[in-house]
């Protein structure tokens, strides 16, 4: 056993990148190795972190997309950042059950605000009276943030996601990050660190500005290696777990212009004149997450003609209605009476408006929250206006379909590969990694 454990979760790491971060293949390096590592469905982030910190997948731990649906209030919820989302112990739970004094460092896994870590960092922008949001990180302790502030400024959190995404976020979060270990020495520490997302969705996978990322998250990676090892914790099993591979798109689908063209949903007008979407009062709604959707059917009796208006639909290769969700682990109380999966060339856009001019304000803005649907057309959208076209026909790269074959198989390293027990590596889930650090600490996986 090593006396600490930090798990770096990585969206859109395969295994044939590790050839070009010297930092993160030499700990795979010796004593370590790298396997192949299959994440559960949905493969998109909230889901699969959750199926990394916890042990079990969608249909138990209940982050069954990007957002939920709350049907007694009819509001939508998408990119949230509340733990009570998640329905199930996590690795900081597991470990203050057996042992209060190992501790745990929660640094930007999307539902960590009011975990049970015992150090967490993410953003809370604060919303003021005008309308406008001044920056801020909910962190614990609380006076934790003002301190990283002075010696880092602002996390940038422009740069964290949207048309100015790039390495200065990552950056942040690795060095806030060393701060907090110098400081608080924790035993297990989960860190998400997001930056290869970007340039493999808007330019491909296989683009060289994917390539650029490269370098620069192994950069990072290994300053966050030194920074550990600077405040005395050099005793550490490090895991990098993939938590999905991007792959090449070239087709958009928008299943809502289906509902609608079917006279399924119900819309009101915005102060600027465009159209919005009311779920409660809708017959039939998706809520879209990149190559897959929750559809969402008001009357039961329903469901079966909402079904059929998909099953022709060029773009769509799977319609799952009641049980049959169970084959992709979605059958739980907080997914759509329908889930569609994509065609692997395609993904799934949330626009229900049949002109941009009738978009809603929010679509040409960078606000996660109010959009019914993940949008990475938000990545190309600077200084927007009415006239701004609402390309979804760029987007270059997706994810989320299943991981049924090994092009969509993501990489574990881990830096000692006796921790990895006799798991076969042909089989290796995302929902073992957790126990990998359970085990690390002498905790039972019962």
């Amino acid at each position: 056993m090593h006396h600490s454990a930090v798990l770096l979760s990585i969206p859109g790491l395969r295994s044939q990148d590790l050839a070009s971060m010297p930092r993160l293949s030499a700990l795979a390096s010796g004593e370590g190795t790298s396997v192949p590592l299959t994440p559960s469905f949905p493969c998109v982030t909230w889901p699969v972190q959750a199926s990394l910190l916890t042990g079990v997948g969608p249909e138990q731990h209940g982050v069954v997309a990007n957002g939920l649906y709350h049907r007694e209030s009819g509001e939508v919820e998408m990119w949230t950042a509340w733990n009570e989302c998640v329905q199930s112990p996590q690795i900081w739970d597991r470990l203050h059950d057996h042992d209060e004094s190992l501790t745990s460092a929660a640094w930007f896994p999307l539902l960590g605000k009011g975990c049970a870590a015992d150090y967490v960092c993410i953003p809370a922008p604060h919303h003021n009276d005008d309308g406008t949001e001044s920056m801020w990180c909910h962190t614990k302790p609380e006076d934790f943030y003002p301190e990283l502030m002075d010696s880092l400024g602002h996390f940038p959190l422009m740069h964290f996601w949207g048309p100015l995404a790039n390495i200065k976020s990552t950056d942040w979060i690795v060095d806030s990050a060393v701060n907090m270990a110098k400081k608080y020495q924790p035993r297990f520490s989960a860190i998400y660190l997001q930056h290869l997302d970007y340039a493999a969705q808007k330019f491909g996978p296989g683009s060289d500005q994917a390539q650029t990322a490269l370098g620069e998250l192994d950069a990072a990676i290994g300053r966050l290696i030194d920074g550990y090892t600077d405040a005395g914790l050099d005793d550490i099993l490090w895991l990098a777990a993939s938590e999905y591979v991007i792959t090449d798109v070239s087709d958009v689908c928008y299943p809502n212009r289906v509902l609608r063209e079917a006279e399924c949903l119900a819309l009101r007008e915005d102060e600027s004149g465009g159209e919005v979407l009311v779920p409660p009062e809708s017959e039939a709604w998706a809520m879209v997450d990149h190559q897959f959707a929750h559809v969402f059917v008001r009357d039961e009796t329903n469901i079966s003609r909402m079904a059929d208006l998909f099953r022709g639909e060029p773009l769509v290769e799977q319609v799952l209605v009641g049980d049959e969700r169970r084959e992709v682990g979605l059958d739980h109380p907080r997914s759509g009476e329908i889930v569609l999966i994509a065609k692997p060339q395609a993904w799934f856009a949330y626009y229900w408006w049949l002109d941009d001019s009738r978009a809603p304000s929010f679509a040409r803005t960078v606000d996660i929250h109010n959009k019914p649907g993940y949008d990475p057309v938000e990545m190309f959208i600077n200084m927007p206006s009415r006239e701004t076209p609402l390309d979804a026909t760029l987007v270059r790269g997706s994810h989320g379909y299943p991981a049924t074959d090994p092009s969509r198989r993501g990489v574990l390293v881990a830096s000692d590969e006796a921790a990895l027990g006799d798991v076969s590596a042909e089989e290796f889930q995302d929902t073992e990694v957790a126990h990998l650090v359970l085990n690390n600490f002498g905790v039972s996986n019962e």
